[in-house]
């Protein structure tokens, strides 16, 4: 009986919220993660060109670094209202606005792990044959991965948090159960609403923190080891390996 009580008591901690309102929350959830989802992974597709077009020539990267960092510092209610005629009061609209705010993190992160790609390796790529495609594919973007993943991680819990702001078009995801509570003082939602996605964001980093560390298992060596001798192998290595589909290892 007290647990029911605290939905008329306006408790900021109540289970009958919880359990009265958890099919809400399901949506609202799925909603929130599939916006920061589709987000990210558009922006993964548009930074990695606008990368490489920055890496190619001065003459690019000014223009291209600019031009995203001059986007990230729009407000977001400025973004979406200068994006409404074009997309209307849609799920496009916040997404198009969430993948112009994470161009700045990724093609930045995208750019420093390729200009970061030992010139020896690269060499040694072209001296085996490898055309440009097969250079970027083989060796250069899985030597990049460790910062292009870091710049994953980053959008996508500022994603996370950015995502809210859609309810203001009502497609915000967990942000539209906050901003319903705030508007009628609705403190377990509001709590719950928050508290979730805060989860969501720690969970979303911890799930890309375990995939880079998979993907990129030879950043893993510790100090101890090479202290006892353990070595990377070189970059003509790194290269053989990413040829024949292997990824780097040590060697003693």
């Amino acid at each position: 009986m007290s647990e029911q009580n605290c939905l008329v008591a306006n408790d900021w901690v109540c289970g009958e919220y919880l359990r009265s309102r958890s099919q809400e929350l399901v949506d609202a959830t799925v909603q929130h993660v599939g916006i920061t989802a589709a987000s990210v992974a558009i922006g993964v597709l548009i930074s990695l060109p606008l990368a490489l077009l920055a890496r190619r020539s001065r003459a690019f990267a000014g223009p291209v670094l600019g031009v995203t960092t001059v986007l990230y510092s729009i407000p977001s209610l400025a973004m979406f209202s200068l994006l409404l005629p074009l997309f209307g009061l849609s799920v496009s609209l916040v997404i198009t606005g969430l993948v112009l705010y994470s161009l700045t993190i990724l093609v930045r992160n995208i750019l420093a792990g390729l200009q970061a790609v030992p010139e020896e390796a690269t060499e040694a790529a072209r001296g085996m044959g490898y055309g440009p495609l097969r250079l970027l594919w083989e060796v250069e973007l899985p030597l990049a991965l460790p910062a292009l993943l870091a710049g994953v991680r980053i959008a996508t819990v500022s994603t996370v948090a950015l995502t809210t702001v859609g309810a203001i078009v009502d497609y915000g995801g967990l942000g539209t159960l906050i901003l319903d509570g705030l508007d009628s003082d609705f403190k377990a939602q509001v709590l719950t609403a928050s508290v979730l996605c805060v989860v969501l964001a720690i969970l979303a980093d911890l799930l890309l923190l375990g995939v880079q560390r998979w993907l990129t298992p030879w950043t893993r060596v510790t100090a101890g080891r090479a202290s006892r001798g353990t070595r990377i192998r070189g970059s003509a290595g790194a290269v053989a390996d990413a040829a024949e589909g292997r990824t780097p290892e040590k060697v003693a």
